[in-house]
């Protein structure tokens, strides 16, 4: 895939999946916007990449930030043609009835509304220059629930469905709008479901999970015209068939 020309912003880009996405699209040529709330991370990350990388630290949480994070972006590289909105977080993990109210709200603040901010500002640069590309990062739990994940399954389907809403009003406008349910990925957020203890997904062994450049190279993939079939919907890399599409072990 050769996106010479191209820019992505990537939230989450500190760590895990973000990093590795940021250094696959820059490889594929791509001009890259690093996305976090960890500045030095994402400044570390930018050095190691080169020219082609601009951090911007925002919490995707606050819309205005997410605002100034694609004004940024758009300074420093001149456009902004593929959104990938990866940040997500899973803790605090506890049953329903042991859940932090407020705590369980900040999840749905960067996992739902974090990825409507990053469509919403995505759109009004995307739409006036007639399309784009936005991926977001999904997950099985979206399709069902998992114990102890009544935030992360909640505000999984609801991203599932904005991604299904984006298609829906702006696939005619040009709008690319495709989620990745990636399966478990061997990242921090995996030693923190391990720590928890709670259900069977902490149980596995780390040996299960694929690594995250496998992520990435799925979703420079999702940028070409190979992808189209999935638009409005979900790639799933626990298919055996797609993961033969990608072109990964």
């Amino acid at each position: 895939m050769d996106l010479t020309g191209k820019t992505v912003l990537i939230t989450g880009a500190s760590r895990g999946i973000g990093a590795q996405a940021a250094r696959a699209f820059a490889a594929a040529g791509a001009k890259v916007a690093l996305v976090a709330r960890s500045a030095e991370a994402i400044a570390g990350l930018a050095g190691e990449i080169g020219p082609s990388a601009v951090a911007i630290p925002c919490d995707i949480a606050r819309y205005w930030e997410v605002e100034q994070a694609v004004n940024a972006c758009l300074s420093a590289h001149g456009s902004l043609d593929i959104v990938v909105n990866n940040a997500g977080m899973i803790e605090p993990i506890a049953r329903m009835d042991e859940a932090d109210p407020a705590a369980w709200g900040e999840v749905i603040d960067v996992n739902l509304k974090g990825v409507f901010h990053g469509m919403h500002a995505a759109l009004q640069v995307m739409l006036p220059k007639g399309g784009g590309t936005i991926l977001t990062i999904g997950s099985g739990a979206a399709h069902g629930p998992v114990e102890g994940w009544s935030h992360y399954c909640a505000s999984k389907a609801g991203a599932l469905m904005l991604t299904k809403m984006l298609d829906k009003e702006y696939r005619e406008a040009g709008i690319r709008a495709i989620s990745l349910s990636p399966g478990t990925v061997a990242t921090q957020m995996q030693k923190e479901i391990k720590a928890s203890g709670i259900n069977p997904v902490s149980q596995l062994d780390w040996s299960d999970h694929i690594p995250p450049e496998w992520v990435a190279q799925a979703l420079v993939w999702m940028c070409g015209a190979e992808a189209d079939g999935f638009l409005g919907g979900e790639v799933s890399l626990r298919d055996e068939a797609i993961r033969a599409r990608v072109g990964l072990a």
